[in-house]
């Protein structure tokens, strides 16, 4: 008789081979046309909201990883708050305006702005965004994403520009806009303002210059102590030469104590704290102090320009700092904020200059240098001063510089008119509205309030074409700005019928009420502002154009998830127009994610050859992979990715398929209905499997709760591993396949297999999407589960099973006592004693209540896998292990190998019919 084929052997259809690239698209292409995401809604429908809020990726290219990431962080979320008693709306989104988009558009028409006419670039700029929204689409689809893509929001339609325009009319009722002349970032490539969001900084090589303003009005100060004012200067420092052309004043720290230093002939005003290295940079070796001042001393003094007919006056100023230079900053009003405001707010009377236009060329006002970029000026403007003798010292420096973000040059701070937003009305509100929102990780709370803190006005307006125009319009006659709830209505109402378009389609006369009038002149005819918004103010509105205004979904969000670099980004844009407009932060709790690095913690880029797609990734390991990258990584620093750290995860993703596939194969046979055991009438070993896969579970919803996903990840494949494949499923091997088939023994078994697999599948689903659902679609059905989707069902409740202490400390014990067991199998199968554990007998060698409690135990072969243990008092194993007062020996086991279960016993050939069987499998086949 073939006794083979009477083993329960493993049996079941799920595949070895995941094949993953091959079976994922099919998967998501059924959920997208069957419309998983919307039954999900649909039967959740009525419970509790939970809301995540889509920062809306830039639809102008392929995703990449760090985007990929992203995606994938909210889906985990978003599946799991569905499976635990939320209904969790997504509604992905797109920033579809803005510079990038307009100059791929502008590429690919070969032409300039100036070439082509609003309404026809712009057109172009629209099919361009829309046809990567529907890329990115595809894309996030394929990663597992779930999520209302039949209707998402995208910055460019209607709707949307209609209520950025309310919210924009709101914060200019209570006085948050106005319009001004004022430093800005300017990138004279993109030839338009910038915002802080817009800038990134680089290492830039420069000249750092020190020059000399020589004294023309001393007040009387330097004169007193006998010393020719024409022979005194004021040395100020600077790294970008071309903005000397804009120099007007001198600034000095008011309590700073100022030297008088003379040097050979010639006399030098320097803070004392940097007479040291002042000097060394111009080598300058013998050198006596003549007179000290403090700052506020020397207040309106005189100085001539190096190389222009003007004066540059000694102004007084908190901002200074002695950390670098000479003290005495050289102060151009055109071209910083802080230089801005000290002359703008104690000395008005200083006007503000600006000699560079919008391309990043010096004008007339920079006299000899007219025509020059703003790096020739660097050149001649440093050689001039050498040639006249104003040139006290040069350094060569690498400094950090801030470049634009989109084409990675240098910009110019330069004054210009520009529409702002008035921060600093409302920061005080927008400060206690960050100490309300959640921030994880916790530093994200002091970086965001920092950065408002510090922060200047923002600029709103840009010198382009594509995005939302700014709602304003301009008497014909005076000149004034026409902003009201009236032009605000029409406005909104004309974008909502017809789309930004209009702007540039339709006269002012016909967008505004018949008979509106200039408020100060009286006069009806009016222009329209140029300028569009800003797109952080776009995406800065998400949370009014969409929370606020979908009937599914409410205001404010209780999760923003984005990268860190989004703190001055869209975090910040979304909670200043939330303050200025509601009075409270548009989320309640804001969670950051790192950088996308390299194995080595490289940045990825195209030069160091490293980077990675996310479709090489789908392609070669399927989605779930990527998936679970995302999972096991402690995101919220950069995350390494390399094809190491994959190659690891799919062996980690093998070990909890692996483990599900055997788990189906031993349910083979096994009704839920009809074969499922109560938990009381289980096996002690079954019951501490299920006791495990119970602490599982409150583990990983904790962890799923705190958006720590890598603690989900290692739990569930150390239980994989450790727990299942390591323990208790090689334990009940034996059980499982020579028991009879619907032994209580073997049914007990299957029972708490089949309550681990559902638990289990429905842990992973937010991680595994798409092998959650191929292994739930396997599992025996069940009339208390929905089989039509792993989706469609709740993760368990926490203390599902539990034993008592007394219970779990026995456990833990025969674990530990196990261990030694194997130890000492391991000597014994080095030393040619035994090959296989099942040719072992196990003597346990102890004493006290050691002896008391191993005696008392019914199944330590079982536990150990060997085909005898005995317990003995009064003697000493050959191996001494970790736990203490135990040694234990291991022998041959006495008889016979059964045929069937492989195990010694002296009940072989016992029974006549079966000579080659064990009493046990005798039994059975008798059965």
């Amino acid at each position: 008789m073939d006794y083979n084929k009477t083993l329960n052997l493993p049996k079941t259809d799920f595949p070895m081979r995941a094949a993953l690239p091959q079976r994922e698209p099919g998967m998501a292409k059924n959920w997208d046309e069957s419309g998983r995401y919307q039954e999900i809604i649909k039967r959740n429908t009525g419970k509790p909201k939970y809301i995540l809020h889509d920062g809306p990726p830039y639809a102008n290219g392929d995703i990449h990883l760090g985007t990929a990431l992203n995606k994938v962080l909210k889906d985990i979320i978003v599946r799991y708050k569905n499976l635990s008693g939320y209904c969790s709306e997504y509604v992905p989104g797109w920033d579809t305006h803005g510079l990038p988009i307009e100059r791929k558009a502008l590429q690919k028409l070969g032409a300039d702005s100036t070439q082509i006419e609003p309404v026809e670039l712009r057109e172009h700029c629209r099919e361009f965004a829309l046809q990567y929204v529907d890329v990115q689409r595809e894309q996030f689809k394929r990663l597992g994403v779930l999520g209302d893509f039949e209707n998402p929001y995208l910055t460019l339609r209607p709707e949307f520009e209609a209520r950025q325009i309310e919210i924009f009319g709101e914060m200019a009722e209570k006085g948050y806009i106005y319009k001004g002349l004022k430093p800005v970032y300017w990138c004279p490539d993109c030839k338009t303002a910038l915002a802080e969001a817009e800038i990134e900084y680089a290492e830039d090589p420069c000249h750092s210059i020190y020059v000399k303003f020589q004294v023309e009005d001393d007040k009387g100060l330097f004169s007193e102590l006998g010393v020719d004012k024409s022979k005194v200067y004021f040395v100020i420092w600077t790294t970008t030469t071309w903005t000397l052309p804009g120099n007007l004043a001198i600034c000095l720290g008011p309590k700073y104590e100022y030297c008088l230093v003379k040097a050979g002939e010639e006399y030098y005003v320097v803070a004392r704290e940097l007479i040291g290295p002042t000097m060394k940079a111009a080598k300058i070796e013998e050198y006596e102090i003549v007179a000290s001042f403090e700052g506020e001393k020397l207040e309106n003094m005189a100085c001539r320009h190096p190389f222009l007919d003007r004066e540059s006056r000694v102004i007084l100023g908190d901002h200074v700092t002695l950390e670098s230079g000479t003290g005495c900053v050289h102060t151009a009003p055109g071209h910083g904020v802080e230089d801005y405001e000290v002359c703008v707010n104690n000395y008005p009377d200083i006007p503000i200059i600006v000699p560079v236009d919008s391309k990043g060329v010096l004008t007339a006002e920079a006299g000899p240098f007219q025509g020059l970029s703003t790096d020739e000026a660097n050149k001649a403007i440093a050689k001039a001063l050498e040639e006249s003798g104003h040139l006290f010292a040069i350094e060569k420096i690498i400094h950090q510089y801030p470049h634009c973000w989109r084409c990675k040059s240098p910009i110019l701070f330069r004054a210009t008119e520009q529409w702002f937003c008035s921060v600093e009305a409302f920061k005080e509100e927008a400060i206690k509205a960050i100490d309300e929102v959640e921030w994880i990780p916790e530093w994200g709370q002091g970086r965001i309030t920092n950065m408002v803190r510090d922060r200047s006005d923002w600029c709103i307006s840009r010198q382009r074409r594509w995005g939302v125009p700014i709602p304003i319009f301009y008497c014909k006659h005076c000149g004034k700005e026409l902003i009201d709830k009236t032009s605000i209505k029409a406005v909104s109402e004309l974008f909502r019928r017809h789309g930004s378009d209009a702007w540039y389609t339709t006269d002012a006369a016909d967008i505004l009420p018949a008979g509106t009038k200039c408020k100060a002149c009286g006069h009806e005819e009016f222009t329209k502002e140029t300028d569009i918004m800003d797109v952080w103010f776009d995406s800065g509105c998400t949370h009014a154009a969409v929370l606020d205004e979908r009937e599914n979904l409410r205001w404010p969000a209780d999760l923003y998830l984005e990268g860190a670099d989004q703190y001055r980004g869209w975090f910040q844009s979304s909670l200043l127009t939330a303050v200025a407009w509601r009075g409270k932060a548009p989320y309640k709790t804001v969670c950051t994610h790192g950088w996308v690095v390299d194995g080595e913690g490289r940045k990825m880029s195209k030069s160091l050859g490293n980077g990675i797609a996310p479709e090489d990734i789908v392609g070669q390991y399927g989605a779930d992979v990527l998936r679970l990258w995302v999972a096991s990584s402690d995101y919220h620093a950069d995350i390494r990715i390399s094809p190491e750290i994959l190659k690891q995860l799919s062996e980690a993703y093998r070990k909890i398929r692996n483990t599900a596939r055997y788990i189906l194969g031993n349910l083979d046979g096994f009704d839920p209905q009809r074969d499922l055991l109560p938990y009381d009438q289980l096996e002690e070993i079954d019951r501490w499997a299920l006791v495990r896969l119970s602490e599982l579970t409150a583990k990983a919803k904790e962890a799923y709760g705190a958006f720590d996903f890598h603690i989900v990840f290692h739990a569930i494949h150390n239980y994989c591993t450790i727990d299942l494949s390591n323990f208790y499923l090689d334990v009940i091997k034996d059980r499982l396949y020579t028991e009879a088939a619907d032994s209580r023994r073997r049914r007990a078994a299957q029972s708490a297999m089949y309550r681990i697999l559902r638990d289990l599948t429905l842990l992973v689903a937010p991680i595994l999407c798409f092998t959650a659902e191929e292994i739930w679609q396997y599992i025996p059905a069940d009339e208390r589960y929905d089989s039509g989707s792993v989706m469609y069902n709740e993760i368990p409740e926490n203390g599902k099973y539990a034993e008592s202490a007394e219970f779990l400390n026995k456990w833990d014990r025969l674990h530990a006592v196990r261990d030694d067991v194997n130890k000492a199998l391991e000597n014994a199968r080095n030393d040619k004693l035994i090959g296989k554990s099942l040719e072992a007998a196990v003597t346990l060698c102890c004493d006290g209540e050691l002896y008391e409690f191993l005696s008392a135990q019914q199944n330590l072969p079982e536990v150990f896998i060997v085909s005898s243990v005995s317990v003995a008092r009064g003697v000493a194993g050959s191996y001494q292990g970790e736990v203490e007062g135990l040694s234990v020996s291991v022998s041959r086991a006495q008889g016979e190998k059964c045929e069937r279960c492989w195990m010694y016993s002296e009940t072989v050939g016992k029974d006549q019919g079966h000579p080659t069987l064990c009493a046990r499998c005798a039994g059975v086949i008798g059965e």
